[in-house]
């Protein structure tokens, strides 16, 4: 359901406050990892969650106090999270573990989660009204790592929104540490999980040597550029991908490749439709960067558990325009395997090494299409004892970066993609993207109607 264009709702909220560990912490200086510090990773990055109303929860103080009690105690663990960013040489961060806070806001506001309906999905028009920007809070050296605002509805259902500090944690990193807030709203006195810091585990080697490929960081000199993109008015839209979605891009495929991935064949997909709609030079170099976990057995970096920096890594396939464009769908899948396929402990090694021999440079922007799925990695798998989240996830896409949401969708389970794009090239985008789920294949195989891309309207903000 889309947000009414009548409608119009108020939101109060109170004055915004630091939060600060709720016991004395350790005063000192924590080095951030080689991998933490990249440019890449020196942004604001905002996520939202809305719950319904919970009857459990009637006897019991309002979610506003139980949160910020919970983030208070939370951060007696993870406190360099209520510290400040700081820059020494060589662009090296590190955290001045200080306790001066995360920022909080309270709020209630006059409309209910059925009112409010697909406005909670990205590209969230309502985002600002539940995640408002305090003035002077959203750089990234001196500011505070972590804002979070909880906003009562009328309906007694509330929305979480938050914006981190991406060179702080990663997604998995974040839910770590909702998972303790979780915890101590429901009783606990210590998180399950402790926290780990040891960032030197991803460090530059001594010395510092590039073992691998690293398309995505390299120095664009044949001087083309995204048509226009960097003046041109950027615009944001959700794309569903569903069964029927899915079943009609691997008609597409040849035989060997139909056992792909959803991520891979959705990448492969969005990679293509993109970049025909961009009217790119033919000659030029694109690329796209899926983000890949380090986490887990098999890169072998030792992470401890408890865990929660940034550990991934973006690598990138390539190809010219002229060919990605006017090749089969199973060409791109196949360049998007390969890189991924890239990733290892050796991968993660160099790229922290290049960080260090380079002196932290810029992901490559010009040409590239950056992918995340965060399909596991969202608040909703979090349990903060207040029932159940109806969606929960990054509230848009950034200029070259989209994710993966895990989405609903009439009790079909299915992926939602926030994609943003010049508005001269969003309807080119959604033409492409129509032919890659055309109604004639997946008719074909059904004998039923066409299943088009389902696109969730883009609602202007009130």
């Amino acid at each position: 359901m889309a947000l009414p264009c009548s409608l119009v709702f108020q939101v109060n909220r109170t004055q915004p406050q630091l939060i600060t560990p709720a016991r004395p912490t350790p005063r000192e200086t924590k080095m951030l990892s080689d991998i933490d510090d990249q440019q890449g990773l020196r942004f604001q990055l905002p996520a939202i969650t809305a719950f319904k109303n919970n009857p459990s929860m009637s006897n019991r103080k309002d979610p506003v106090q139980v949160i910020r009690e919970a983030i208070s105690r939370a951060l007696v663990y993870y406190y360099p999270l209520a510290g400040r960013l700081r820059e020494g040489p060589n662009r090296k961060l590190m955290v001045d573990c200080n306790g001066e806070g995360v920022l909080f806001v309270g709020a209630n506001a006059d409309v209910t989660l059925e009112e409010i309906g697909d406005a909670i999905l990205p590209p969230c028009p309502v985002l600002e009204d539940f995640l408002c920007n305090i003035p002077g809070s959203d750089g990234i050296l001196g500011c505070p790592l972590l804002l979070v605002q909880v906003t009562i509805l009328r309906c007694g259902g509330f929305i979480v929104a938050v914006r981190l500090n991406h060179a702080m944690c990663d997604g998995p990193g974040l839910i770590q540490f909702w998972n303790a807030v979780g915890e101590m709203v429901q009783g606990k006195s210590a998180p399950s999980i402790p926290p780990v810091w040891e960032r030197e585990v991803l460090n530059a080697r001594d010395p510092p040597r590039i073992t691998c490929t690293h398309h995505e960081y390299e120095e664009i000199i044949d001087g083309y550029s995204d048509k226009g993109s960097d003046a041109a008015v950027m615009v944001q839209k959700s794309f569903y991908f569903g069964p029927n979605e899915i079943r009609a891009l691997k008609e597409h495929l040849p035989p060997h490749l139909s056992n792909c991935s959803t991520f891979d064949l959705i990448t492969s997909c969005l990679w293509k439709c993109r970049t025909v709609a961009l009217e790119l030079n033919p000659k030029q170099v694109v690329r796209v960067s899926c983000i890949v976990n380090a986490r887990g057995k098999r890169n072998s970096l030792g992470l401890p558990l408890g865990y929660y920096g940034n550990a991934f890594a973006y690598p990138a396939a390539v190809s010219e325009v002229k060919q990605l464009c006017e090749s089969p769908l199973g060409y791109a899948l196949e360049l998007v395997i390969k890189a991924k396929n890239e990733m290892s402990e050796e991968y993660m090694r160099s790229v922290a090494d290049l960080m260090v021999i380079r002196g932290r440079p810029p992901y490559t922007l010009t040409g590239n299409f950056t992918v995340s799925d965060n399909r596991r990695t969202s608040i909703g798998h979090v349990n903060l004892g207040l029932g159940e989240p109806t969606f929960s996830g990054p509230a848009k896409a950034l200029k070259f970066l989209s994710f993966y949401i895990q989405h609903k969708k009439e009790k079909e389970d299915g992926i939602l993609v926030p994609v943003c794009l010049p508005s001269w090239s969003m309807a080119r985008f959604q033409q492409e993207l129509e032919k890659m789920t055309s109604s004639e294949i997946v008719g074909n195989i059904n004998n039923t109607k066409s299943a088009n891309i389902n696109v969730v309207r883009m609602i202007p903000r009130l």
